[in-house]
């Protein structure tokens, strides 16, 4: 069990009643996963498709995220996810304006959600809230993202309360209150960002 954080005075206790993981290798090579939505914020044409990868961290498949598009995102159309935990292994290999990974929740549609990204070209992790389709920066912390290389990033989250970690180090912890309620969860891009996806991870968290 994770232990609690706390932020701004208010606990987060990271201990989750239920919890699912989806690596993509029952999915059919280059379809969109089965179950998930996939769509972008804003113009642009994303392409989203899983990919075999043999050397992924769970192999044999990855989804890929190879178009160009203002905010590319791809969502679990069964998760209503208010309180919990996202987490995604991502690899960004190509972008010459971006390199970004991320992760969306309480997704209500494609103009309104949070997003969690971590960029190589900027080197830094970022938490927004989207709103109306106009992403606003919450904090951005410096942090080693290394092009070509698998990481893991992970959000843990109730009510207002937020912690977004890379690799095991949290660089995030605030409030914000812009976006409650449930939502669906996902993964997200930005721009001209060639990024792999492996072992998305999701938790509800426990009510005790």
């Amino acid at each position: 069990m994770k232990p609690i954080f706390i932020v701004a005075g208010i606990f987060v206790v990271t201990s989750y009643a239920f919890a699912e993981s989806v690596n993509f290798d029952n999915d059919t090579i280059g379809k969109t996963p089965s179950g998930w939505t996939c769509g972008v914020t804003g113009k642009g044409v994303p392409h989203w498709a899983v990919e075999a990868d043999t050397i992924a961290p769970s192999h044999p498949n990855i989804l890929k995220q190879s178009g160009s598009a203002m905010f590319p995102w791809c969502v679990k159309d069964n998760i209503e996810l208010a309180d919990g935990m996202v987490e995604v292994k991502f690899k960004p290999i190509a972008g010459k304006e971006d390199q970004a990974g991320g992760l969306v929740w309480r997704w209500k549609d494609g103009n309104n959600y949070y997003v969690a990204r971590a960029n190589a070209l900027e080197g830094n992790v970022s938490l927004y809230h989207m709103t109306n389709g106009s992403r606003k920066t919450i904090e951005y912390k410096d942090a080693p993202v290394e092009s070509g290389k698998w990481h893991t990033l992970s959000v843990d989250f109730k009510g207002t309360a937020i912690q977004v970690s890379l690799d095991g180090k949290t660089y995030i912890s605030t409030t914000d209150n812009h976006i409650a309620g449930i939502g669906k969860a996902g993964v997200w891009t930005k721009a001209d960002s060639v990024t792999l996806f492996d072992d998305f991870n999701y938790a509800t968290a426990s009510s005790k």
